[in-house]
């Protein structure tokens, strides 16, 4: 069900001047939820210090079928990189590192590709996505969860990692870069980073249900959190949650609704705690939230904005002539977004036990609009109309190719031979890939991330589909042999068979190697 609401009475509501017109929010989320296939979701909007919206919505775990409300715990995902940058600061201020000092002052060890870069390379190129490697570049080293390299591990293999741009030249969003900063943050406080973020961070502030990792929440026994969703067959499933610690830098915080609004309190007073206490220098705030690297602009575009692009750990843009602190988050079964714009004193937190983008845009920008007076522009029907769309030309694409592979393996006398392609392959920074025959089929095993297994299914004379056991990962791989002159495989390349694929699974930086 798709409808219209009057943004004057949603307004109107988040001023928590009428029930009844609380309501329409209330109605416009749980029909999010059925638009957009989301289990559960909540929602806190905190205006002028004052929390004047927070709820949850349909069930915590579909499984359970607990409710959801503003206590249950989510995994953040992404957001927690603003974290990671405010530990930064903190350390700054207390004179024990600089956001430009180099990395290998910190990380001897530390090496990227390029000499030049590895010699030069800040901790602010570190949190600012420009360091020269692509989107989502490394991710595979921790995702998706259960893999088995440290962080040690991935430190040293960042040297294998050709960048795909220019030193700081341009903004290619990144997760290992934060991985390092993380270490950074160890070396020099002496405590992990979750208990760095826990103890400096979300304890002054007053984040009392929070975890700084999904390990640590369990060890803390806790029992109102999520189970993770993600859509198969165009069914939402429960899916595995446990965020890889190597990554918790990157996005390993566990938090609800109240301590969220509570940090979106925080950052707008100043990054002052309710107690007074002042945790981040206004020098080094300025650094946090000011513009670092630029990403280009439409000429039009739904709210005026002149600029984007990332600060230190957020990225940042202009609404309707207002400065906009945000970032988004995600983890196979879950979404989040957290807004601040800070001379309104207004800030949006979303939190999903599902992965949809849309339903989470969907209820932010109807927050936004109401807050700016802009006219109902029915986000719910332009995200819902957008994604029926992108949903079905991806099911077209996959059926597409699958028909194809189906055709080939007909075709007996062109399939290839095991002798040609069964073995070991291995690249440099991700580790060793198996192809295996299992009777009368090809399977994939991946050394270093357990999870990432499946079938291989023969699609031309050199080329397989790697379908994947976890069909949630709806990440399905073309597996391209490169053949020498008597018809053995001696290297290979991977790529997602649709362009829609979680940027995470980076398989296209693969350079796989025989090994035996």
């Amino acid at each position: 069900m798709k409808r219209n609401f009057s943004f004057l009475f949603i307004l109107i509501s988040l001023w928590a001047y009428s029930q009844v017109e609380e309501k329409k929010l209330d109605e416009l989320i749980q029909n999010t939820l059925k638009t957009f296939n989301v289990p559960g979701m909540s929602v806190g909007i905190i205006k002028d210090g004052a929390l004047v919206y927070a709820k949850g919505f349909g069930v915590s775990s579909l499984t359970s079928q607990k409710k959801m409300d503003q206590n249950t715990l989510v995994g953040i995902a992404s957001n927690s990189k603003g974290f990671t940058a405010t530990a930064l600061a903190i350390l700054a201020d207390e004179g024990k590192l600089s956001f430009d000092d180099k990395v290998t002052q910190y990380l001897p060890e530390f090496q990227m590709y390029d000499p030049y870069v590895t010699r030069n390379i800040t901790i602010k190129d570190l949190i600012t996505h420009r360091a020269g490697l692509g989107l989502g570049q490394g991710d595979l080293m921790f995702f998706p969860e259960g893999g088995s390299l440290t962080v040690n591990d991935i430190i040293h293999n960042v040297r294998y990692l050709k960048p795909e741009n220019d030193f700081r030249t341009t903004l290619d969003y990144n997760n290992i870069m934060f991985i390092v900063a993380g270490e950074i943050i160890h070396r020099v406080s002496g405590l992990s980073w979750a208990e760095f973020i826990e103890q400096k961070i979300m304890k002054p502030v007053g984040m009392n249900s929070s975890s700084g990792s999904y390990n640590r929440a369990k060890a803390a026994k806790v029992t109102n959190i999520i189970d993770a969703h993600a859509p198969v067959d165009g069914k939402a499933v429960a899916v595995p949650h446990d965020w890889n610690e190597t990554a918790n830098a990157a996005g390993g915080i566990i938090s609800n609704i109240t301590d969220m609004t509570t940090w979106a309190d925080f950052l707008m007073n100043g990054f002052t705690t309710k107690d007074g206490k002042k945790l981040v220098s206004d020098k080094q705030i300025q650094q946090l939230w000011n513009l670092q690297i630029s990403t280009p602009v439409a000429l039009k575009n739904a709210y005026d904005s002149n600029f984007g692009g990332y600060g230190l750990g957020w990225f940042l843009t202009d609404v309707k002539g207002h400065k906009q602190v945000y970032h988004t988050g995600g983890l196979i079964g879950t979404v989040t977004q957290f807004t601040l714009i800070p001379d309104m004193k207004l800030g949006i937190v979303v939190l999903t036990n599902q992965q949809s983008g849309a339903a989470f845009n969907t209820v932010t920008n109807t927050g936004k609009d109401a807050y700016h007076g802009v006219q109902d522009r029915n986000w719910l029907k332009t995200y819902g109309d957008r994604m029926a769309k992108v949903d079905a030309d991806f099911t077209k694409g996959k059926k597409e190719i699958f028909a194809k592979a189906a055709a080939f393996q007909k075709e007996k006398n062109l399939q290839p031979k095991p002798e040609q392609v069964v073995g070991t392959y291995r690249d440099a920074w991700f580790g060793e890939v198996i192809v295996a025959q299992e009777g009368k089929s090809y399977r994939i095993y991946c050394k270093n991330s357990p999870r990432l297994k499946g079938e291989l299914l023969p699609y031309n004379n050199n080329t397989f589909i790697a379908k994947w056991d976890d069909r949630s990962y709806d990440a399905d791989a073309f597996v391209i042999f490169n053949y020498d002159e008597n018809g053995k495989a001696q290297s290979a390349k991977m790529k997602p068979i649709s362009d829609i694929t979680d940027f995470s699974f980076d398989f296209e930086d693969l350079d796989l190697k025989r090994k035996d």
